[in-house]
């Protein structure tokens, strides 16, 4: 670390950095001088131990469609601008710029940098990039705003205070980062297992020493009673989207998700319709987009009334990298969508 005053540089993305809303999310990486928007809280609380010296601002649609020129102008920011260390957000719970505080935090881990970040743990930035940052847990909104800034102005003293290290999730506050550490401890791994059982079984106060994540638990739903009489959907995870990616789903870590009409389509042709997903082979898939939606074989059953009708659109996303917390956001608003068309089945597909 540098002698003196520390330096640190602070990410942003356009409505945090005071350029713009939706309409100004096109804006590449740019630097102004000095802290802007909820820097200047930051900055006010680290005064006399370090400062934000510069902040960096990118828009969200840019960042997540122009990923690898976002990741490179960022790259040569900090490489030129060699920081004590990265603040990024708080994102709290806005997808693309908590996956763009993540990106930075990626970047800045690989030039020897740590970055402090806060985000709602939802988030999937979170999930995606965990390892890459220390997240201070924040609401889901920007309404949690007043009680985020002074938790990430703690860790980033305690940060410097202790001469660039953290002490545990638990003893630091900020969330768990997914990364193991070797420690050497007085009482084997068996013995403590078996304490640990010992006074699980009495009811008593115990501490894991590895959490187990939460996996959702979904309830079969009961079969459609007439099949031959119900509305069938299509969804996927397999990227198969309108020739071009009008709506640019990402090839990795979708951010979003597509709907398409097929309303009087029988096949989807290699001519308008492709994949946009990037962990497997395309090419059996853009040859034949139906081997990934299958509309040729749906649209055959409800010819021979083996089904109700096919729905008019379908959905699609890309699961390669997706965050859990962003897929079942997306499944939400889909399942929504289709109960209030009166879709009574779906058919999941992925690659």
């Amino acid at each position: 670390m540098s002698q003196g005053k520390l330096k640190i540089i602070h990410y942003l993305n356009q409505f945090f950095g005071q350029i713009g809303g939706e309409e100004k999310a096109n804006i590449a990486p740019l630097i102004k001088e000095g802290p802007v928007g909820p820097g200047g809280a930051l900055n006010n609380g680290l005064a006399g131990l370090a400062e934000i010296s510069k902040t960096m601002i990118c828009g969200d649609s840019y960042f997540s469609e122009n990923l690898a020129a976002s990741r490179a102008e960022i790259k040569q920011m900090l490489t030129e601008e060699k920081p004590d260390l990265v603040l990024a957000g708080p994102a709290f719970n806005a997808g693309r710029y908590g996956i763009a505080c993540g990106n930075v935090a990626e970047i800045a881990t690989e030039l020897g940098i740590t970055v402090i970040s806060g985000i709602y743990p939802e988030n999937p930035g979170y999930d995606l990039f965990k390892q890459y940052a220390y997240f201070v847990e924040t609401g889901d909104s920007a309404a949690s705003m007043r009680q985020a800034i002074p938790n990430m102005i703690k860790l980033v003293k305690s940060y410097f205070e202790q001469g660039g290290k953290l002490g545990s999730p638990e003893e630091a506050g900020y969330l768990p980062r997914g990364v193991r550490k070797n420690l050497f401890v007085e009482k084997r791994g068996s013995l403590r297992a078996v304490e640990m059982l010992i006074k699980k079984l009495k009811g008593e106060q115990f501490e894991t020493e590895y959490p187990m994540p939460v996996f959702d638990r979904v309830e079969p739903r009961p079969p459609v009673k007439d099949i031959t009489k119900a509305t069938v959907a299509l969804v996927t995870s397999g990227g198969i989207v309108p020739k071009g990616n009008p709506d640019r789903i990402e090839s990795s870590s979708a951010s979003k998700y597509g709907k398409y009409s097929i309303a009087g389509l029988d096949d989807l042709s290699t001519a308008e319709y492709q994949t946009a997903h990037g962990g497997y082979d395309p090419v059996y898939a853009n040859e034949d987009p139906d081997r990934v939606l299958p509309v040729d074989t749906l649209r055959e059953l409800e010819k021979e009334g083996k089904i109700g009708k096919m729905h008019d659109h379908y959905y699609s996303t890309v699961g390669n990298g997706t965050a859990v917390a962003a897929a079942r956001a997306y499944a939400r608003e889909i399942a929504d969508e289709l109960v209030n068309d009166g879709v009574q089945a779906v058919i999941l597909t992925s690659t």
